[in-house]
């Protein structure tokens, strides 16, 4: 095969991370995006969790992890230095994403469909979520970003996932007390990079013409 192939699903925040890692970093990639509902068989054979996104490097070189995505396209070209000198920011990004991945995802998810969870209510899942948001509101107390003035890896792994957290409730959120989080994300759901990655596509099917990020 010639350029890597990314296949994603615009709404999926983990795809939002991949995607955007590999648009800033200016490589060359076709883009597949795809209904979760009906994945065609070409990610169905490479992709045994049937999930996405999945970017393949080769016939035997397949990556199906968004925060390896993300690492892997910064480390090919980091044009504004996300990584920091040295890679300094990825140890504090690798924890946060520890945090986000799991106890975050998991109450994000009961949050967003509580009615699949009726052990709490709706309200003690998002408490569950704010405890996430907190830490956030407090590293941002002392910088722009998450962990500095501009933007780095961290900010890129983890706001998607906050974006979905405030649009569960966005009338709750926009007027609760995490105003830093709140311009943060604001900031980067404005910038270019990702208005370029949301933007919608047909779902991909065989013999469509390719679509390069």
């Amino acid at each position: 095969m010639n350029e890597p192939i990314l296949y994603s699903f615009r709404r999926c925040p983990y795809c939002m991370r991949a995607h955007m890692g590999l648009k800033y970093s200016l490589l060359i990639i076709k883009l597949r995006e795809v209904s979760l509902k009906e994945m065609p068989d070409e990610l169905l054979k490479v992709s045994p969790h049937e999930t996405v996104p999945v970017l393949i490097l080769s016939a035997d070189n397949v990556m199906d992890e968004s925060w390896d995505i993300l690492k892997w396209a910064l480390l090919k070209n980091d044009p504004d230095n996300w990584l920091g000198e040295d890679n300094k920011y990825l140890l504090d990004a690798e924890m946060l994403v520890e945090t986000n991945d799991f106890s975050f995802k998991e109450n994000l998810d009961h949050y967003k469909y509580a009615d699949r969870h009726p052990e709490h209510s709706k309200e003690h899942y998002r408490n569950e979520g704010e405890e996430f948001i907190e830490e956030l509101e407090d590293m941002l107390s002392d910088n722009a970003y998450l962990l500095a003035d501009t933007v780095t890896i961290a900010d890129i792994a983890i706001f998607p996932f906050v974006r979905q957290f405030s649009l569960v409730d966005k009338t709750w959120f926009d007027e609760s007390r995490y105003t830093r989080v709140q311009h943060w994300l604001e900031s980067l759901i404005n910038s270019k990079l990702f208005q370029d990655v949301f933007q919608k596509h047909d779902f991909w099917k065989s013999g469509d013409n390719e679509i390069y990020l």
